[in-house]
């Protein structure tokens, strides 16, 4: 419990403070006088919140874009807290996750949250400590490893599904070290477009950290929306617009330095058409996994378990991409991101093809199975 409450407080610190700190400097200024610090705590509140799934409401605008940087960062520090100071039994577990949640919703009560968005708070909480202190708990030296734990759960599945489960988290991982990449090249490629929106905004020193602090929460849904891009299905920022390797259609976007990382339109050709090729690639690198690991039993093991590492692929890209997409404003800025289901669909297709193509053909028992067969066929032939 106890280590649920500080994995609570620091996270919201981490970004209640820089409000509270571009408060302060900021509070000579006449046109300030009417705002109080807790109008800056109420900030940092919102965010948080806006990181376990809860939309903020910005005057008439709701903003429903999660902040992935926000998340990870709570999941970071309740993992941390758990490791430190967890109880590892399912008691502790419990109760810690319980505590957490109930921070969240007395934090989401407390700024006038309610009806739906109180829901929200309280699926995000659980869903931020149930996995921030599961992971932290497992971590320390007493507990049992994850195997052990799971073992009732997963000893029930054939082999070939527990190795093609594994497969497709391990596709999943690949992809998204390769957006990272991609992510990367485009932040170096946009530097000038990126250092021009910054001066153009004038910030002073506080109002720069501020702004560093929202721009690294958004920044793991950049790497997101990279994914999409690798899919060929691309992203949005605002309707209308379209960001993919063979098309991008621009259009009017808020001052924000992080989307001058957008690829622009002079990069579309027939190179960048041939980007969802590195779908097949991260597929054979499952491939790889699934004939290393796999001792098949049967001629169609080695093609169930590409089959369920490609699932596999499918859930998790779309459950990212899903997470990743929302609002951040009316009108054309509340369709932002990418359709989670479409793009899943698509990482799922190269994925199996790229697996297909490397473990069939070194599965010793389908090779066995196709020459008997062929020998068979061979033998009814009456020429």
């Amino acid at each position: 419990m106890l280590s649920a409450l500080q994995a609570a407080l620091l996270s919201f610190l981490v970004l209640a403070l820089p409000a509270v700190a571009a408060y302060v400097a900021t509070s000579a200024d006449p046109s300030n006088s009417g705002v109080g610090w807790f109008r800056s705590v109420g900030v940092g509140s919102a965010l948080w919140l806006l990181g376990h799934g809860v939309p903020a409401h910005v005057g008439p605008a709701v903003v429903t874009l999660v902040p992935l940087g926000v998340t990870v960062v709570a999941v970071f520090v309740c993992y941390a807290s758990a490791r430190r100071s967890g109880l590892a039994t399912w008691s502790g577990y419990a109760a810690g996750v319980a505590t957490y949640t109930l921070v969240a919703v007395l934090l989401a009560l407390v700024t006038g949250v309610g009806g739906a968005d109180l829901a929200r708070a309280v699926a995000g909480g659980a869903a931020v400590s149930a996995t921030g202190l599961g992971a932290g708990l497992l971590a320390r030296p007493e507990a049992p490893s994850l195997r052990v734990l799971t073992r009732p759960a997963w000893s029930r599945f054939p082999a070939p599904v527990r190795t093609g489960a594994a497969g497709g988290v391990l596709g999943a991982a690949a992809l998204v070290l390769v957006a990272a990449l991609v992510t990367t090249v485009w932040v170096l490629a946009g530097r000038a477009t990126i250092s021009d929106v910054v001066r153009g905004l004038g910030l002073d020193a506080v109002g720069g950290v501020v702004l560093a602090v929202a721009e690294l929460a958004y920044l793991p849904n950049l790497v997101v929306w990279a994914v999409a891009w690798l899919t060929g299905a691309g992203f949005a920022v605002g309707a209308g617009t379209h960001f993919a390797p063979d098309e991008v259609i621009g259009g009017a976007l808020p001052a924000v330095p992080m989307l001058g990382a957008l690829p622009p339109s002079d990069v579309v050709g027939p190179a960048t058409s041939l980007v969802p090729l590195v779908l097949v690639g991260v597929g054979a690198l499952v491939g790889l996994y699934v004939h290393r690991r796999l001792v098949p039993q049967r001629w169609w093991d080695t093609a169930l378990a590409c089959v369920t590492a490609a699932v596999g692929g499918v859930l998790v890209v779309a459950v990212l991409v899903t997470l990743a997409s929302g609002g951040i404003g009316p009108d054309r800025l509340a369709e932002v991101g990418a359709q989670g289901g479409v793009v899943g669909l698509l990482a799922g297709a190269g994925l199996l093809a790229g697996a297909l193509l490397v473990a069939l053909p070194t599965d010793p028992v389908l090779r066995a199975e196709v020459v008997s067969r062929l020998r068979a066929v061979l033998r009814r032939d009456p020429s």
